[in-house]
């Protein structure tokens, strides 16, 4: 039950926050914090779903035109399903036998070895952001504890929103123009060149949200069908998952290992997640199937498209939490 209420707080969050990168930076914050990996999977699981209420907006803009609409929103839904999917299989797993807390262990120690080598030779965004980490533990060092961390917690998450809001518009202007080019003469060549077109702009864009949203107006607009896009998002799946890798590189010392690990955790799930549902054809065809009938269904009765976005990702979860906490 405890799993399953965090699984429900990670959907929620992303969904709020409409960012997997900041929900997953936050959570490998969190364990290197002191939360056991254990728990933090769950959670890692539940913004993989969170996040794709982005593309579901994004398609509301057609909604006034029946076809596109249907185009757009199968476009947009394709990865839900998926995720789900993946959450179905995954989640009883991870349980019963914690096969991805056990590959991320693996080869975090692996990574890390039995040498001097730790994470503060990897360093790369605790360089950048040392200054004004700094600069905020001293405005806030007169606070009693535990109040100045507090402080500092609500300052970090504010500051990590900020961010990833102004990312985002800084790299819509310099990049969305070079990613519609690469989606263009990429995405036509097979799933296995749109997966590493989804991987290669997501990295780049640091937001599997901004990357998957791309797609949509050219799926309203009929230029890519979701044979095409479905691999593409797929790939963005896989390269969000470096964020969260960054985010790692900043803890050091004793809870550099388990932040690695809930980072590789993170990978390993979409990886393994891609491997298992694209690599079976019934698995992959039930996420097409039924994303095409839940398009035809919300083309025909727009009230299904909101009823799907707000139940999915808010109602559903809340009610789940409420009952586990009655229960």
């Amino acid at each position: 039950m405890e799993k399953a209420i965090v699984l429900v707080v990670g959907i929620l969050s992303t969904a709020l926050v409409q960012s997997s990168s900041t929900t997953t930076s936050i959570i490998v914050g969190l364990v290197a914090g002191g939360l056991p990996v254990r728990i933090a999977v769950p959670m890692i699981m539940g913004s993989n779903i969170g996040t794709s209420i982005t593309n579901g907006i994004v398609s509301l803009r057609f909604v006034g035109k029946k076809e596109e609409f249907k185009q757009a929103f199968a476009a947009s839904t394709v990865l839900d399903l998926f995720n789900l999917l993946a959450m179905l299989i995954f989640f009883p797993l991870e349980i019963l036998f914690h096969p991805l807390e056990r590959l991320s262990t693996a080869s975090a120690d692996l990574f890390l070895g039995d040498s001097d080598l730790s994470m503060d030779q990897f360093d790369l965004v605790g360089a950048m952001t040392r200054p004004l980490r700094n600069l905020i533990r001293s405005a806030t060092g007169f606070l009693p504890e535990p109040f100045n961390g507090i402080v500092q917690i609500l300052i970090g998450i504010a500051l990590v929103f900020l961010t990833v809001q102004l990312m985002g518009k800084l790299l819509k202007l310099l990049m969305v123009g070079r990613a519609k080019d690469i989606l263009q003469t990429a995405l036509g060549r097979g799933p296995i060149t749109g997966i590493l077109a989804g991987i290669f702009v997501t990295i780049l864009v640091q937001s599997s949200s901004a990357t998957t949203s791309l797609m949509i107006p050219l799926a309203g607009s009929g230029v890519l069908g979701l044979n095409v896009i479905y691999p593409f998002t797929l790939g963005a799946n896989i390269g969000t998952t470096v964020t969260s890798l960054l985010a790692a590189t900043s803890v050091t010392g004793e809870r550099a290992l388990p932040a690695l690990e809930i980072a590789k955790v993170h990978l390993f799930f979409n990886l393994l997640g891609v491997l298992v549902i694209f690599g079976i054809p019934f698995l992959r065809l039930l996420s097409v199937i039924g994303t095409e009938r839940l398009a035809t269904a919300a083309s025909e009765n727009k009230l299904i498209a909101f009823v799907y976005l707000i139940g999915v990702f808010f109602v559903i979860p809340l009610l789940l939490l409420g009952l586990s906490l009655l229960f």
